[in-house]
């Protein structure tokens, strides 16, 4: 078994499933404390209406906080949409969606693709220095930040170079690609990177907790 069949085969399979089963785990960890007794009287009884306002207010940030992390704020808006893009507008990564959902949808240019995927990694690149460079963020950074900006990297770097066929046969730089975004499934469910998945879920917890003690969240 060469490494590409490895990385189409048993290296997918594997990957999907512990994608998968992490991220169900990690919902029924939210549920699990979302459903925990409360003893004291609710202040108020809208919490499905306060959860869906953290929503809304938790997607920007306050006044007083913007000029402090607007930096931060704007380039992570950046980074996801431009991943967002390269993942799902990329035409091989629409048949790769089209072998497992048995449905397409409309690619963009290549030529766009490199575009998006170079800001991403520009972006992803801005953030790991300023990471670095800020005290602040430097001392509250632990190995989970780190490894998720690598297995976050990884992917659009070996995508390049598989698109451009440079480092290697291109064989063997798909397999390092595929393999790259498995590490990147493997990975998301037990970092940081879960909260892709549970932003909005989490934000509407607080809501709804803080609008039954009768606090704005």
């Amino acid at each position: 078994m060469s490494l590409l069949d490895f990385a189409r085969g048993p290296g997918l399979h594997w990957a999907f499933i512990i994608f998968v089963f992490g991220i169900c785990w990690r919902f029924v960890g939210t549920l699990l404390i979302a459903r925990r007794i409360k003893l004291s009287t609710p202040r108020r009884t809208d919490n499905w209406l306060m959860g869906l306002k953290a929503i809304e207010t938790r997607s920007w940030p306050v006044e007083e906080f913007h000029r402090v992390i607007r930096f931060q704020h704007y380039s992570g808006y950046i980074w996801h949409i431009s991943f967002f893009i390269v993942l799902f507008f990329f035409q091989p990564h629409i048949l790769f969606f089209k072998s497992i959902l048995g449905i397409s949808w409309p690619g963009l240019p290549n030529d766009v693709i490199l575009v998006v995927g170079a800001i991403a990694v520009a972006t992803l690149v801005a953030l790991l220095g300023r990471r670095l460079s800020h005290p602040v963020l430097r001392k509250i950074s632990n190995v989970d930040d780190y490894i998720s900006w690598l297995v976050t990297t990884l992917p659009l770097i070996t995508g390049f170079m598989a698109f451009a066929h440079v480092g290697g046969r291109y064989e063997t730089l798909l397999a390092l690609h595929i393999l790259s975004v498995e590490l990147l499934m493997v990975w998301f469910p037990f970092g940081k990177l879960i909260h892709a998945v549970l932003v909005v879920p989490s934000r509407f917890q607080i809501g709804a907790s803080f609008g039954r003690r009768g606090v704005r969240a």
